[in-house]
């Protein structure tokens, strides 16, 4: 294949890598800024897919952030990329961050509360969540019932709760962004166009000086 890499990674640096990118998270940042800003698209469209790619990664839609961001991108008709790009708004560092701001307002606005129960906290709802999964996807060829117990409690006091308060909290972070990249981008693109056309006036100049020359 021409794109496999040399060197395989194993599972554990695969996992490492999400943490911490090659290069560290500094240059990962630059790089996404970099493409960002040179991506072809006016800049209204890229804004507008920035916003999409951050409100995406504040829901609970854990693995799906990224063709989330590309559906609803494609869907209000801003970059699809920036909006892809965007995405790295949530990340290994800003996931507790995130997923505790969302649930704490969640609760708060559903009039609801987190409680333990016989599970052991957060992951606790998570495996319980996945245990009744794994069983009742089973259940479908063995002759035992099915359980939603755990589901059914992990759909209303993390899921939903996450859904909610991180639909809030993207809101208002997807909007700031919009609002402070549209203006940057613009100015960006506005000096990158201005040295582009300097630069071929220079050269009809040059041009120019050589056929007055010829004689």
């Amino acid at each position: 294949m021409v794109f496999k890499r040399r060197d395989k990674r194993s599972m554990l640096q695969s996992a490492w890598a999400t943490i911490y990118p090659k290069g560290g998270w500094g240059r990962a940042i630059q790089y996404i800024k970099h493409r960002v800003r040179r991506l072809p698209d006016p800049p209204h469209k890229i804004a507008r897919g920035i916003f999409v790619g951050i409100l995406m990664s504040f829901t609970p839609l854990f693995g799906f952030h990224v063709v989330a961001a590309g559906v609803f991108g494609w869907l209000v008709r801003g970059n699809v990329l920036a909006a892809v790009l965007s995405t790295f708004v949530g990340n290994p560092l800003t996931f507790p961050l995130i997923a505790a701001a969302a649930l704490q307002l969640g609760h708060y606005v559903l009039g609801t509360e987190f409680t333990s129960g016989s599970e052991v906290g957060l992951v606790g709802k998570f495996v319980g969540a996945w245990n009744d999964l794994t069983h009742n996807f089973s259940s479908m060829f063995y002759d035992r019932p099915a359980d939603w117990s755990m589901l059914n409690t992990f759909y209303l006091e993390v899921f939903l709760p996450y859904l909610v308060g991180g639909l809030i909290c993207g809101t208002v972070a997807a909007i700031a962004a919009y609002y402070i990249t549209l203006p940057l981008i613009t100015a960006y693109k506005n000096r990158r166009k201005g040295r582009l056309k300097a630069r071929l006036a220079a050269i009809r100049d040059k041009v120019g000086n050589k056929a007055d020359k010829t004689p």
